[in-house]
């Protein structure tokens, strides 16, 4: 008979031997042995309670180490408890709020990239195998909430944020810190943060009044540029000197900077110059149509702020 070995991150299945009985699994969080043999701390799908498990002939390890088919594993089954059946569906989403498991692996994955942190790093600081954290990313999982926990708390956010319960929130909703302090930014410090590139804000002036439209932005040589369509409320800035605003908010921490870029919006019409723009650009924009004008902003003035712990 083959000894059971298992890592932390793997999946402990109990098949019941009643017929008509529901089998029970859970992840495994704890080794008591360093060559992965029983007993194992488990946590349980069905009743996030921990325990200390000795596995018997009717248990059976669902290791990430190893390929299964087209090389990542299946779904596990899951219990539909009204109805008495198992499916490997993801479970439905709360009343109002979309959930697709799949984002989960995408924002762990932004969010560890963000942070300049690799996979097996980010694995080990969760006490997971650097196989199952792949597989979280690249494939439709759906992880339990003790691991969404403990990537949440590697990565400095929330498991709520990571499941996208935040997507059409407001940021800054969390508390302030006990003792905030705000900074001004030097000059050199604003325009490091604004060439990240990304998505900022563009303030103005349309026969409708005053308007602040996001785009996607690009910075090419101190020279901010996004594109937009003709007749589009951003198109309106050619012409005229605007404000542009980049920010970001750690919500985790309570923590954020802003950056404001005042200066002439021109549109873009040397078709060399528009195609150098082309190649250079992170991305599309967000929005989708047709968006091929592409207008400048030749910041005149730009200043920042800081909000950070007293002290820091």
């Amino acid at each position: 008979m083959a000894i059971m070995r298992a890592e932390i991150g793997d999946q402990l299945v109990v098949e019941s031997p009643a017929v008509g009985a529901t089998r029970r699994d859970g992840e495994i969080v704890g080794l008591r042995h360093a060559d992965g043999t029983p007993p194992y701390e488990v946590r349980w799908s069905d009743s996030n309670a921990v325990t200390l498990v000795f596995p018997g002939p009717d248990a059976h390890i669902r290791s990430f180490r190893h390929g299964y088919g087209d090389g990542h594993p299946p779904p596990l089954p899951r219990t539909d408890r009204a109805e008495g059946r198992t499916s490997t569906e993801p479970p439905a989403a709360p009343p109002g709020r979309s959930f697709h498991p799949g984002d989960i692996g995408r924002r762990v994955a932004t969010e560890r990239e963000r942070r300049g942190l690799t996979r097996r790093e980010t694995a080990r600081r969760a006490g997971m195998a650097p196989e199952y954290l792949a597989y979280l990313e690249e494939q439709t999982a759906d992880p339990t909430a003790a691991t969404v926990a403990r990537l949440a708390g590697v990565l400095g956010t929330t498991p709520v944020a990571l499941r996208g319960g935040t997507n059409d929130l407001p940021p800054g909703r969390g508390q302030a810190l006990l003792h905030p302090q705000m900074r001004e930014l030097d000059p050199d410090e604003c325009r490091r943060l604004l060439s990240t590139s990304g998505v900022g804000r563009v303030a103005v002036s349309t026969q409708q009044g005053p308007a602040v439209v996001p785009v996607n932005y690009e910075v090419v040589d101190d020279v901010i540029a996004f594109r937009t369509a003709p007749d589009s409320v951003p198109a309106a800035a050619v012409g005229s000197e605007v404000a542009f605003e980049v920010d970001h908010v750690d919500e985790a921490m309570s923590r954020g900077w802003s950056v404001l870029a005042v200066g002439p919006a021109r549109v873009v019409t040397d078709p060399d110059a528009v195609r150098s723009l082309v190649d250079r650009a992170h991305a599309s924009p967000w929005a989708g149509g047709d968006r091929e004008m592409w207008v400048t902003i030749h910041p005149t003035r730009i200043t920042g702020r800081r909000i950070t712990e007293g002290g820091t």
